[in-house]
């Protein structure tokens, strides 16, 4: 905020310069007028004939969230933190395609292009980029970041297909450091140089672990998660279908509210409330928590941001390695199923195989399963605009990394009401420690996180909850949803139901997953790229 107050006394010092007019400074080039007239003197003198304004950054750096993604906070703080160290950014926002970023990287001679992204298939979004620059003769370095990049995944998949220096930059406050080194001309050689051997280091590790053996797809069966129906019969819930709360209090929320991803979000690592008083990171802690407390009750008295979700229970069964829905309690009639991913990866101590179609129960056991999605993100694109325009980016990471505790305080609030309303929650007695610890029972995975790893099972669910016409909630090309500040998966109730790893599969796996969701091996595998314990196309 200090920085936008202060960028029209830089424009007037730039401009007046620039024309020789040292008048209105100080020896020691301070200007002496007023922020007004900073302003006026600025414009008249870009627009005076023959200007040639200097400018005095120290390089332009070009950012944007990938293609098919909407998250923002992560690349938003890289942004401010380069400004305020006098690089000149120009952030292209959310969803940009690959041949835009490009398009603008020339247009304004960018130093530097940053990527980011927080869903997987941004990973491979990310790989078209880097391949596009390499087929486009582009010369300069690249960045990746984003929650679900990796140094491991930059050095095996992206930065073999583009020959120029590419960088993971995995906390925002090394970005800085990053951009330096390599605008820097005595540091740039070394620091590519270790950039490098890191990479070769992570490429040799990476392939030691993908000779690890996966067990065959027909072992992985074998050997699945074996649950007890007899003692653990499935429970009934008050009534199935769906269900719409068009609008939920933001004040209901707040006591649902996990606060340690909030601090994580501004790179301030540890657990509340104990991270309120670390030796490191407490004051700076402290003032962010009560700059949070100011503005979230602020959102929840303006009503400015609306909570929605759709919801809903339906008879089930699991068949293979399938989730079936059913249309009524006759089970005869399916609705749609969903094909899940096993584990083949066998961990030291492992002694089953789990994938989510073993807690539901077979054929002739009547069992249910929840989908949901919720969101606390509708309109909280809009306030961030209105207050990044008025020079507040603080304000305006603070509102999504606000909207996006609400969304997962909401995601807690709504699974503990659903076990309400499925029976077998109504003896729950859990503090709010115990509910972020999940003391309950029951999971709600979602698709793309590590128990089911691919994001397209999302279209389905989008079409049984019909979450668009309900809710306003959408998908992008690639599955994120949006608003970004949202939340939508499937609920589980068995007692001995826990969240788990797919990790990589076999090409065996890929074959059948690809089969039961009716596509080509090729565009599985596209999908799937994280996870695959192979090489496309290799035998």
């Amino acid at each position: 905020k200090s920085v936008a107050w202060l960028e029209p006394f830089m424009e007037a010092e730039k401009a007046a310069k620039a024309l020789g007019q040292q008048a209105r400074f100080s020896p020691s080039g301070l200007f002496f007028g007023n922020r007004d007239e900073a302003v006026t003197m600025a414009a008249a003198a870009q627009a005076a004939p023959g200007a040639q304004a200097t400018d005095s950054a120290r390089g332009t750096f070009l950012i944007a969230t990938v293609k098919g993604d909407v998250h923002d906070i992560g690349k938003n703080i890289v942004a401010v933190v380069l400004r305020c160290n006098n690089f000149r950014v120009i952030d292209l926002g959310v969803m940009v395609p690959c041949e835009r970023i490009l398009e603008e990287a020339v247009r304004h001679g960018a130093d530097i292009i940053g990527l980011s992204g927080l869903i997987t298939p941004s990973l491979e979004e990310m790989i078209t980029v880097a391949r596009t620059m390499e087929e486009q003769g582009f010369r300069i370095p690249l960045l990746i970041g984003g929650a679900t990049t990796s140094a491991r995944h930059t050095a095996v998949k992206i930065a073999p297909v583009y020959s120029q220096p590419v960088v993971h930059v995995g906390d925002a406050s090394l970005s800085v450091a990053v951009v330096e080194s390599l605008l820097d001309q005595d540091r740039r050689g070394e620091f590519v140089r270790k950039n490098l051997l890191d990479q070769q280091r992570s490429r040799a590790s990476f392939e030691q672990r993908q000779q690890q053996t996966l067990v065959p797809l027909a072992t992985a069966r074998e050997r699945r998660f074996q649950a007890d129906w007899q003692t653990s019969p499935p429970p009934r819930p008050e009534r199935s279908g769906l269900r719409v709360i068009s609008s939920l209090p933001l004040a209901e929320l707040v006591p649902w509210i996990d606060w340690s991803p909030f601090f994580m979000s501004w790179q301030l690592i540890g657990k509340y409330p104990r991270i309120l008083q670390d030796p490191v990171v407490g004051e700076e802690a402290r003032r962010l928590f009560e700059d949070a407390q100011k503005e979230l009750q602020q959102l929840v008295a303006d009503n400015r941001l609306t909570a929605k979700a759709v919801y809903g229970l339906w008879p089930a069964n699991s068949e293979g390695d399938d989730v079936v829905l059913w249309k009524d309690e006759q089970r005869n009639d399916e609705l749609l199923r969903f094909p899940m991913l096993r584990q083949q990866w066998e961990r030291v101590g492992q002694r089953d195989f789990r994938c989510l179609a073993d807690y539901v129960a077979p054929a002739g056991i009547p069992d249910y399963v929840g989908a949901f999605a919720l969101t606390a993100g509708h309109g909280c694109d809009e306030l961030a605009k209105q207050i990044e325009a008025e020079g507040d980016d603080y304000r305006a990471i603070m509102i999504k990394a606000l909207a996006d505790r609400l969304a997962e305080a909401f995601a807690e609030y709504l699974h503990a009401r659903v076990r309400r309303e499925w029976a077998y929650g109504n003896q729950e007695h859990l503090t709010n420690e115990q509910l972020i610890d999940e003391q309950y029972q029951g999971i709600r995975p979602a698709f793309g996180y590590p128990s089911c790893p691919d994001h397209l099972p999302k279209g389905p669910l989008w079409r049984l909850l019909d979450v668009e016409q309900q809710i306003g909630m959408t998908l992008t090309s690639s599955y994120a949803m949006w608003p970004a500040s949202s939340v939508s998966g499937l609920y589980f109730s068995h007692p001995q139901a826990r969240y788990f790893s797919v990790d990589r599969v076999t090409k065996e796996q890929v074959e059948d997953y690809a089969a039961r969701m009716g596509m080509s091996l090729t565009d599985m595998e596209r999908w799937l790229a994280p996870n695959l314990g192979y090489t496309p196309g290799q035998s």
